[in-house]
Order: structure tokens, then sequence, then C-alpha cells
């Protein structure tokens, strides 16, 4: 592929080129939930959860109301809250973290791997203590983690693991899909994710028949029927119009993927000379790059330059979670993860999404390399 110097604006994301090439069928599935009238766990939802379970080779899956509430109920439907800990990666966003404490555990944290930045499986267990519960590994950019040592830690002292999928619909470990991995998983259908709706969405995927019936209870109210309450729920569900969204879009999302791999191949290829840092691909692991996330020692300086050319590029996440003043409870201090925290000041997301061209990777591209020149010029 040959670089031209042809220069147009480029978005972090373009949701409405994705919407020009469904909206017909789009359109459809509004206007079918909008005749039924059934917005509250109508049909759609129903479908939706069988096709997404099938899409991740699942026996169940329960649709709430967003990622945050998928891991909360999931850590609630094992009976995870006050006076337990569970245990997840500094370096993801910070949901990850809040679902936790809305639960009544304590979060705790562990650093992330320098090469893959996933957890690194190798501090996990000396953060065990008697009162840990459960694992959440993060699928972060849309790469799975190592989850072979996770459940194999977790085996050993009789721990819950409940994948955070957020950012990793269709993403494979060794062939398998991400959420049947663990004991449960959680998913976003928040727009800009892979499988987005057009507002937000969770899904909690489970095999476990008595976790499944649980969450349903968890997400509505407690109730198995109608005014009759089981439990003390919650008002979580997913909306029809949401799912009847994402039915038309997981039909595509195997495609969406596909093309995301391509195009995180392409700027692996033509960034080889420049001076950041792509990512690293374990052989276990095939993602679907939710993000693609390069590294710089400038990377404050790129981001503007990249500004300067029309191109947006965003910073994931600039502000670990153990440095947010949210999270000044938990005691951590400065140095604590040095990964992270090293790597929070690199990071860098450039843009990504399946309708992008050959095109415009390679302007984004060029940009990169004109910030390096630029940098030699100024030297």
């Amino acid at each position: 592929m040959t670089i031209t110097a042809k220069q147009s604006p480029i978005s972090f994301v373009d949701l409405g080129a994705q919407y020009a090439t469904i909206e017909e069928e789009i359109s459809v599935a509004i206007n079918r939930v909008l005749k039924k009238g059934d917005f509250i766990l109508g049909e759609d939802v129903r479908l939706f959860e069988e096709e997404f379970a099938a899409f991740c080779t699942a026996r169940y899956a329960v649709g709430v109301d967003s990622g945050t509430s998928a891991i909360e109920l999931a850590l609630r439907a094992y009976d995870i809250g006050a006076g337990d800990e569970v245990i997840t990666a500094a370096n993801t966003f910070i949901a990850t973290a809040l679902a936790i404490s809305y639960t009544g555990a304590k979060v705790v944290l562990v650093d992330a791997d320098p090469h893959t930045f996933n957890i690194d499986v190798h501090q996990i267990e000396a953060a065990i203590t008697s009162r840990t519960r459960a694992i959440i590994p993060v699928h972060l950019y849309g790469q799975p983690a190592d989850m072979d040592p996770i459940l194999e830690i977790a085996r050993r002292h009789n721990l819950i693991v409940i994948e955070d999928a957020c950012q990793a619909h269709g993403a494979l470990y060794k062939g398998k899909r991400t959420g049947t991995i663990g004991d449960a998983a959680a998913f976003s259908f928040y727009p800009g994710k892979n499988l987005g709706a057009y507002g937000d969405g969770g899904m909690v995927v489970t095999n476990d028949e008595a976790i499944y019936r649980k969450l349903n209870l968890l997400r509505n109210y407690g109730q198995s029927r109608k005014y009759y309450h089981e439990i003390q729920g919650f008002n979580r569900r997913l909306d029809t119009l949401q799912a009847a969204v994402l039915r038309v879009k997981l039909r595509y999302l195997d495609g969406w993927n596909e093309a995301r791999r391509a195009h995180a191949q392409q700027y692996n290829d033509l960034l080889q000379e420049s001076s950041v840092t792509t990512p690293e691909v374990p052989a276990y692991a095939t993602p679907v790059w939710h993000l693609y996330v390069i590294r710089s020692e400038k990377r404050d300086g790129l981001r503007t330059y990249l500004a300067e050319q029309g191109i947006s590029a965003i910073m994931h996440y600039p502000t670990p979670i153990h440095l947010q003043p949210a999270y000044a409870e938990l005691g951590y201090r400065s140095g604590d993860f040095p990964v992270t925290e090293r790597f929070s000041d690199q990071v860098l997301s450039l843009p990504m999404y399946a309708e992008l061209t050959d095109e415009q990777i390679a302007q984004v591209v060029r940009s990169v390399r004109e910030f390096d020149q630029q940098k030699v010029l100024v030297v």
C-alpha cells in the first residue's frame, strides 16, 4: 500500500459510516418494535439473548442496561458483596472497579503485563487474601487476557472468575470465544463498541443455570412473575429497541471484526519504522481490536500534532484507577503499579473502526512519520 499525500479529517470512530450500510435493516427492526409495543423485556430481548449466547457458544445470556451492570450483577449472582475482595486489573476503565464497589466488595488491583498490557498473571496470587472471592480479568482493547493460568489460580483458591469482555465481542483465546472461559462474563453494548447499541446496553453470559435464573431476578426487581418478588432486585433491563438494533448488528459482527484485524495489520506494517511501539499479540490471542493502542514517549505532542492534521486520537486511560480521587480510600500510591503508570503516560488510541479505509490508515501513519521527522528537525 502506497502512502499518498491527500489529507482529510479522520474521526476516531465513525458510527455514521456503519449505519449507512445497515440503515434499512435498522429501520425495519425498530419499526417492528414500535408496532408491537413490547418495549420492556420484549420478544427482541429474548431472541437477542438466545442469538448472543449462541454467538459466544454459551448456554445462557441475560440482557441488562450496561456493561457496568453486567459486571455488578454477575458478582451479586455469586453472592459477592460486603466483606469480600475482588481482584482486577489496575489499568482497566474505572467501570470495572465501580461495579465491584457497587456490591460493597473491596477492589484489589494488580499491575499490567508489560507485553500484552492485560493483567499480569504472575502477580495475581500475591494479591489473594482470605477475603478474596473473585478475579475479574479484563480483555483490554479487545485482546484476551491469558486465561489458563488465571483459571488455575482460581481453582487452587476456590475463586470465581468473571471475564470483563466489554471490549472483546468475538475475540478468541486459544480458539475459544471470550465470554465462555470463566464462570460468567460481562459485555457492554456502548455505541462505540464492536457490537454497539444506539444507547447503553449490556449482557451477562454464563453456562450455569442457577446463575442464569438469579440474574433474571436481579435485573427485574427480583420478580419471577409480575408483582411476585423473590429477592431484592434492581431495574437493570436491556431495552427492547436496543435489542432489536443489536440483533441486526450481530449478523455483521464477525465481518466487522475481520475488517478491524486487517486494519490493525496495516497499521503494524506501516508503523514498523516509526518511533511508536505497536501492540504485541501473544500466540494464544485472536484480538478484535476494539482499540488500536500504540505507545509513544512523546504521546501528548503526537496527539496534538495528529489533531492539527484533522486526525482524532484518544488516550485510554490517562489516569489509572489507583490514582483517581474516587479510589483514594484504597490506599494505593504513585509507584505501586509501575507498568500501568508508565504506560498511562504513553498510550494513544488511533482511529479504528470496520469502515476505515486504506487511504485513511495511510494518512494516519504519514502524520505519525511527519511528527517523527519534525522531532528530528527540532533537535
